[in-house]
């Protein structure tokens, strides 16, 4: 005869040499599972409650980032101006040399 088993049931059935099912484990009572299952899921609770926690201070931190590019990118802007305005300069007084030297 086939033992049913339940969703309760945690304990592996072994058989016999006999045929009949025992079970591996000692009896588990159903407030034994209740507490088991209360305990699984406070521990979830928390993981996500941690999660959410890690997750606020990562977009703080993602946002703190974005923010420094942003300045850097700014910093490189201005720096590729100046150095263009610079170049002119430079281009304008290597064209006065030639024409001092054509002279």
């Amino acid at each position: 005869m086939k033992q049913n088993r339940t969703l309760f049931d945690d304990a592996p059935l072994v058989k016999k040499s006999s045929g009949k099912a025992i079970s591996n484990k000692k009896e588990v009572t159903p407030l034994d599972r209740l507490k088991n299952l209360e305990d699984k899921i406070t521990g979830a609770i928390e993981k996500v409650k941690t999660l959410k926690e890690e997750k606020t201070t990562l977009e703080l931190r993602i946002k703190e980032l974005e923010a420094k590019l942003s300045g850097k990118d700014h910093e490189i802007e201005k720096l590729q101006a100046e150095k263009n305005t610079i170049k002119t300069q430079v281009e304008g007084l290597l064209n006065e040399l030639d024409t001092l030297e054509a002279v």
